[in-house]
């Protein structure tokens, strides 16, 4: 049971932790405070993904700390880092220069880092056989979290305008990962389950988070769009997100009740045995009461096991590198670069959606980012679905082969935006949004099958650097050609379609790019995928 109350615990903090989603929300509000233009604006969304470079930190303190400290040490982080923005935007601050705002949005970007380790440290001790489902399940949940935060915002602060929308957004970032911090921390733990995995027998269990989930998901996609939103009064579409966020809470409890339940029986059948035998401490088998237990135990391990947990027990891995040989292989820079303009260049669409949808004329911001937020959640959780529904079976693909088939539509998505079709502006952000979302959540296996498994820590560390990277360059550029279209250039705003035209036909060839190179990896590595699956069958 304790080990499912720490998953439950993850859930939760996975669902506030995407605190650097909500930047489009505030973005065009800091930009008129501060008096920036749109470069500088997008430094302040790259300054959030920097705080990444420096993520290799919270491993160590995992490593050092206990994982409850390591947990309040990066809400704190975050705390700070919004919270002093909050201020800032509330006016309880009289001033805040640009490099101060600058180090904010590192140090909250930080804090996600530290969340974000705490919750695969404790997935993979607790689960180690069903780590990967548990962390893809998990995660999904942060793509949920900017239509969490925008409920809140939509119950509480409804009638407020643009800037206490925008206050509202950072004082929620700094508080409620801190609040659930507070409340997950006792359960954030190594259970120490076992060395053979905690429940072999949790097919059920997940079968049942997966519905859940998946229904949370549908509730959050329905109830951002517009026509649903203005139907359902805010503070009851809220009160329901936190009903479904609360109902992963059950599965515990019914383990916990049948636990309880299994272990009231064998207490009755073991005095029921000693009053009938009048051996102390044996039962009819002749087996003592702790031979009795791992029988029971055994007649449960005896139950088929389901697809996830047998693709548990054969994780295949490429080579085993660390750092040093892994930066001079070929796949790794392929690898690298099929994340960078794939992923990362559908976060800088993401990061970019509040200015595109003003430039547009689009004033409903805050739907069209918890839509994105709803499909990226959706793309994080289908890859774990898929891997333990088709874990034995012949249609397994490879990963690189995934991902260029995430890309492909994305190269569509960046084109449709030409048009200048609102529906073609929400069509394009859900695909996107699920699609940037599903290759996220497929790179942690990938590193694991090309790169090996003990040296992850580092080796995904290294490949997500291309975030902050990516997010600078494709910022940096959008945000040029951005200012090129204003009038009177400077702070002044671009309203139009030419505002970003030529930056959505740069983005769609770039990841056409990655697309292409995505299967030149895959065309690498399709004898150790080939071998992979047709061992995982012959099982």
């Amino acid at each position: 049971m304790q080990e499912w109350l720490s998953l439950v615990a993850m859930i939760w903090l996975q669902s506030v932790a995407g605190t650097n989603a909500n930047f489009p929300a505030y973005s065009s509000q800091l930009k008129q405070i501060l008096s920036i233009s749109q470069v500088q604006l997008n430094n302040l969304a790259f300054a959030s993904d920097a705080g990444k470079l420096l993520g290799w930190l919270s491993g160590l303190a995992a490593v050092h700390l206990p994982l409850w400290l390591v947990l309040l040490i990066g809400t704190l982080l975050g705390l700070v880092g919004y919270g002093v923005q909050y201020l800032f935007l509330a006016g309880k601050v009289a001033s805040l220069s640009y490099p101060a705002m600058f180090l904010l949005s590192a140090l909250a970007g930080n804090s996600i880092c530290w969340i974000n380790t705490v919750c695969y440290v404790v997935a993979i001790r607790n689960f180690p056989l069903h780590h990967q489902v548990v962390v893809g399940l998990t995660t999904s949940y942060q793509g949920l979290s900017t239509s969490v935060y925008t409920d809140i915002v939509d119950a509480a602060f409804n009638q407020g305008g643009g800037m206490a929308r925008a206050q509202a957004y950072l004082l929620l970032s700094s508080v409620l990962p801190m609040a659930t911090s507070l409340v997950t921390a006792p359960f954030v733990r190594d259970i120490n389950a076992g060395s053979l995995g905690a429940g072999r027998n949790s097919h059920g269990g997940f079968r049942i988070l997966f519905v859940i989930t998946i229904a949370t998901g549908l509730y959050a996609v329905v109830s951002s769009m517009g026509s649903v939103s203005g139907w359902l009064p805010a503070l009851n579409n809220a009160m329901g997100m936190g009903i479904f966020l609360a109902i992963p809470a059950v599965v515990p409890l019914a383990k916990g009740l049948k636990h309880f339940v299994a272990l009231t029986r064998k207490r009755e059948h073991d005095v029921a045995s000693v009053e009938e035998n009048g051996e102390h401490g044996r039962d009819k088998s002749g087996l003592k009461p702790e031979a009795h237990r791992q029988v029971g135990d055994q007649e449960e391990e005896d139950i088929v096991i389901a697809p996830c947990e047998e693709m548990a027990t054969d994780i295949g891995v490429r080579e085993e590198l660390g750092a040093r040989d892994m930066v001079r292989r070929v796949e790794f820079w392929l690898y690298f670069f099929v994340y960078l303009l794939g992923a990362t260049l559908g976060l800088v669409f993401l990061n970019n959606l509040g200015q595109i949808a003003e430039s547009r004329g689009c004033s409903k911001t805050s739907s069209l980012v918890a839509l994105s937020s709803s499909f990226g959640f959706f793309g994080r959780l289908i890859p774990s679905l898929f891997d333990c529904l088709l874990a034995r079976s012949k249609y397994m693909v490879a990963r690189p082969a995934s991902i260029a088939g995430l890309m492909a539509p994305m190269v569509g998505a960046y084109f449709l935006l030409l048009s200048p079709a609102i529906v073609a502006l929400y069509v394009s952000t859900a695909v996107i949004g699920v699609c940037t979302g599903a290759i996220a959540s497929i790179a942690v296996a990938t590193t694991t099958e090309l790169f090996g498994t003990k040296n992850f820590s580092v080796n995904h560390n290294i490949v997500v650097a291309n975030i902050p990277i990516g997010s600078f360059v494709f910022g940096y550029v959008a945000a040029l050609l951005y200012r090129r279209r204003t009038a009177g250039g400077g702070g002044e705003k671009c309203m139009g379609m030419e505002c970003y035209n030529t930056t959505f036909v740069i983005w769609g060839c770039l990841c056409f790019l990655g697309t292409i190179l995505a299967l030149v990896l895959y065309a690498r590595t399709r004898r150790f995928y080939s071998k992979r699956i047709e061992r995982v069958e012959a099982n």
